[in-house]
């Protein structure tokens, strides 16, 4: 399942005082690179911080990044101040600001307390790695790779991020509010979860822990089980 993986890149631009400036302002020819991570990174910051509203990018392939930036660009996210702050920025810049996190590798954060009981536990953990076949819920594994560390270049990896994030972008694609590129996957996941389901989700994720090591894998190897409009060539991928 795709994290709001950038709720919060969205966040990501703005620093304190930014939201009330012009677009312009930031503006490829008026800032450096440099500045434009420091705005990222003083919401997204290296280190976790468990924090509902600011994901952890680093590391997330740079396809996924670059796509939620066009998504907050093209209003296919919502959030206010991501909206305003990337609506006239251009495609390159920024798919220079994802290539910039995509190739950041910060130590993985720790595991999150959880107050899920043993029954909400084990559904998330079969969720996640085994899916559920009456519900036709493929598992997280299926596309977010053995890791769950993501797989290059448009799938975003899981671990590591705030119980609540996940929580919050299910919801939305439930309720669609957040959405993707047509055909939207994880929306169709999305429907075909419970409430009681997200959380268990949310909650078996945020007990787990990347290995310092892992990475996004570097292509798909296994035949997706849906066909996802912002993974390039998953219609070629989908299990028959």
């Amino acid at each position: 399942m795709l994290p709001h993986s950038l709720s919060m890149l969205a966040l990501a631009l703005v620093l304190p005082g930014m939201a009330l400036a012009a677009p312009a302002a930031i503006s490829a020819s008026h800032d450096s690179l440099e500045q434009r991570i420091k705005a990222c990174t003083s919401c997204h910051a290296q280190e976790e911080k468990h924090d509902a509203f600011f994901p952890r990018i680093a590391g997330k392939p740079a396809g996924y990044l670059y796509n939620q930036l066009l998504n907050f660009r093209e209003g296919r996210r919502q959030y206010p101040l991501m909206n305003y702050m990337v609506e006239h920025l251009s495609d390159d810049y920024l798919r220079e600001i994802a290539e910039y996190f995509a190739a950041q590798h910060p130590a993985p954060p720790p595991a999150q307390p959880s107050g899920a009981g043993a029954v909400a536990l084990a559904r998330g953990q079969q969720l996640v790695l085994r899916g559920d076949a009456g519900k036709k819920i493929p598992a997280c594994i299926a596309c977010h790779g053995q890791q769950l560390a993501g797989v290059a270049p448009a799938i975003p990896g899981l671990l590591g991020l705030p119980r609540d994030y996940i929580n919050a972008q299910l919801g939305a694609w439930k309720n669609g509010i957040r959405r993707a590129h047509s055909p939207d996957c994880m929306a169709q996941v999305a429907q075909r979860l419970s409430d009681a389901d997200v959380g268990a989700v949310s909650a078996w994720l945020g007990t787990q822990v990347a290995s310092a090591d892992a990475r996004p894998a570097s292509g798909i190897t296994v035949s997706l089980p849906l066909h996802c409009g912002g993974v390039p060539g998953s219609s070629a991928q989908v299990a028959p």
